[in-house]
């Protein structure tokens, strides 16, 4: 977890750090949810479907990298060693 300080202005306004603008692609004009629980203030993206979408889908591109990097890494054990040897259950 990160910790950013900012000033409150006269109207109450505080500024997001842009970085954490853009990582959680918070963008002008949008709403925010501010929740209070306990003695903490949390202010929380929206969870739009747009946003759910491009999440799965990153995380769909990660998950076809990892196959595909594994797929590699298979195929040169397998170069390297040979094929795996059947495995039968022990009784």
């Amino acid at each position: 977890m990160s910790e950013h300080k900012r000033k409150i202005g006269e109207r109450g306004q505080i500024t997001i750090p842009k970085e954490l603008r853009e990582r959680h692609g918070l963008k002008s004009g949008e709403e925010i949810a501010i929740i209070e629980a306990d003695d903490e203030i949390v202010l929380k993206p929206p969870t739009d479907e747009e946003r759910l979408a491009e999440g799965y889908r990153k995380y769909a591109d990660r998950s076809r990298a990892l196959a595909e990097e594994m797929e590699d890494a298979s195929t040169e054990a397998t170069e390297r060693l040979g094929d795996a040897p059947e495995w039968t259950e022990q009784e």
